[in-house]
This record gives C-alpha cells, sequence and structure tokens, in this order.
C-alpha cells in the first residue's frame, strides 16, 4: 500500500511540473513575439504626428490670398515675381524701368481694355494709403496678415478715384478695393492697364515696385506660392 501511494505522489507531482513548464513557456513564448514586433506596431503614433506644419495643406485661410482679378491665373503673362527687366529684354514695349520685379503683374483680358475691371482685395484688412504715385499712377495699399506674419499688400495702376474705401477702412479679402485705371493716361503714370501686385513683409509702406540685388528682392513676398 505505501508504495502505490509513492507512486501516486509522483505522478500527481510530475503533472503538477509538467503543467507549471508548459504555462512558463506559452508566457516565454508571447513575450518574445512581442519583443519582435515592430515599433510601429506596438505604438502606432497619431496620423499627423510627423507631418510638415509648413505643409500645404496646413495652410491656414490667413495663408492664402484672393486672386486679385476674374481668371487672375491667365492673366499672369508678361511679369511674374523676380524677374529681371531691363528696356532690351522686357516683355513690354517700351519699357521705362529696370530691376528684379517686386510683384506680379495681372494682365487685361482681350475685351477689357476700355470696360472697367473690378480689382478684388487679395487679403482682410485696413486701407492705410491710397494716392497717385509716379510710375503706378493711383495706388491703394492694405495691411495684412499672411502666414503669420504682417505684411502690406500694394494694388497698382488703379484709378484713383475708383478706391471708394476711406483709410482705415477694413476691407475683406474678396471685396472691391478699386477698378484698373485706363491704360497710357494719367491714372496709371503712362503704363498700360494692368495690376501691379506687391506683397511687401512688415508693416512700412515700399512703392517699390522694382528692386536691384536679390537680397533687396527678399523683403517682397513671391505672391504665386500663396494664390488660391
Amino acid at each position: 500500500m505505501p508504495k502505490r501511494y509513492s507512486l501516486i505522489l509522483i505522478i500527481f507531482f510530475t503533472v503538477i511540473i509538467l503543467l507549471l513548464l508548459t504555462v512558463s513557456f506559452i508566457y516565454q513564448t508571447k513575450q518574445g513575439a512581442s519583443n519582435a514586433l515592430p515599433s510601429f506596431i506596438k505604438q502606432q503614433p497619431s496620423l499627423t504626428a510627423n507631418k510638415p506644419t509648413n505643409s500645404a495643406d496646413n495652410l491656414g485661410q490667413e495663408s492664402l490670398l484672393q486672386l486679385p482679378l476674374s481668371q487672375g491665373l491667365e492673366r499672369i503673362t508678361k511679369k511674374p515675381f523676380g524677374l529681371k527687366i531691363s528696356p532690351q529684354n522686357s516683355p513690354v514695349a517700351p519699357e521705362k524701368f529696370s530691376g528684379l520685379h517686386a510683384g506680379v503683374d495681372f494682365e487685361i483680358l482681350p475685351n477689357e481694355e476700355n470696360i472697367a475691371v473690378p480689382v478684388l482685395a487679395v487679403c482682410a484688412g485696413p486701407l492705410i494709403y491710397k494716392q497717385l504715385v509716379s510710375g503706378y499712377g493711383g495706388v491703394a495699399i492694405q495691411r495684412c496678415v499672411l502666414a503669420e506674419q504682417t505684411v502690406t499688400a500694394l494694388y497698382g495702376h488703379l484709378k484713383l478715384d475708383g478706391i471708394a474705401a476711406k483709410l482705415n477702412t477694413e476691407i475683406s479679402a474678396g471685396d472691391q478695393i478699386g477698378i484698373l485705371g485706363k491704360g497710357y493716361g494719367s491714372e496709371t503714370s503712362g503704363e498700360r492697364k494692368h495690376l501691379h501686385l506687391g506683397i511687401h513683409r512688415g508693416a512700412t509702406i515700399d512703392l517699390r515696385g522694382y528692386v536691384q540685388s536679390t537680397k533687396e528682392l527678399e523683403e517682397w513676398v513671391d505672391v504665386m506660392k500663396y494664390l488660391k
């Protein structure tokens, strides 16, 4: 009888030991599999965690500019931003300016020479300047915020008395700020009928439409990067 009980005890403890070994093996196997998983599976980051903060699709409304004329992009055919101009190589004749173009020119369409062409505000902000300026004719300047920075938006070659807003009046993006001046007369300072749009960094008014170095050109914004 004692031998029988001894055998039972041996079998019982053997089963217990085997069960413990099995449980331990299963646990270690699971741990090893977990450690072998790539980090992106074990802890998935947010979908936007590594998205560049300055990417185009992250731009807010204050980082985009309204087109100043209907079919605006189709009108940029002669003088884009940064083009080096001289009387010898200009796409416009006659040409009286020289230097790097510190803005973008929007040309009129074939049927617009003798009709009123409305100019829309490209951004939201107060009108801080309106005056006749040599080389431009009528000029309106608006202070705005672009990409979280203060800028001034200059609209050149406007009909001065067509700028209806009073100084310091808030103008919303897309509102009419004026109309193009008549070509080759006092309203455009003898220039063709078109819009010169220049965006200068900071709150200081700078009337220049051309600069003489790339260093100076850095004071202006490349408008094409922000048009919507």
